[in-house]
């Protein structure tokens, strides 16, 4: 319960938008200043880009595993070892 509170009184008084993104997903609140070129911003959120998709890719590729398989633990399974998920269903 405190964990809720304490979590609740972070997102309604610190991580607060304090101001207008440059561009949509833009979550800044002026707390930080990055100094870098147009051309450094670019890059960096370009590869910020990719590697939120590989990693999206990344989840998607476990749970159709743990679909088709039936097991949640890619290496209990590659391993042949059983997790007794779902045993007994």
């Amino acid at each position: 319960l405190l964990q809720i509170i304490a979590i609740g009184f972070l997102e309604l008084f610190v991580m607060v938008d304090k101001g207008k993104g440059e561009f949509p997903g833009d979550l800044r609140n002026g707390m930080f200043e990055w100094k870098a070129s147009e051309e450094e911003k670019m890059t960096k959120r370009a590869v910020e880009l990719n590697n939120g998709r590989a990693a999206q890719m990344g989840i998607l590729g476990l749970m159709v595993h743990e679909q088709i398989s039936g097991e949640p633990y890619v290496i209990n399974d590659l391993l042949g070892y059983s997790s007794g998920f779902n045993a007994g269903l």
